[in-house]
């Protein structure tokens, strides 16, 4: 089931990129996508959802579910 997150402090397609990897880099997330205009994010996989904010937390970004 896709989880969405809000992410804020994306301003371009770089930082959906940046975001996206931070996202697919954690255990358990088979895909994920960012977009800075909605500020989400949809994670496909199993992540933990505070795992998830870490990640986005930790390349720069702020994110809640």
């Amino acid at each position: 089931m896709p989880q969405t997150l809000t992410v804020t402090g994306m301003s371009c397609e770089h930082c959906e990129q940046t975001v996206q990897e931070a996202l697919e880099a954690v255990d358990g997330v088979a895909s994920a996508t960012a977009d800075h205009e909605s500020e989400q994010a949809t994670v496909d996989g199993d992540a933990d959802p505070d795992t998830l904010i870490e990640a986005v937390e930790d390349a720069g970004y702020e994110a809640k579910a």
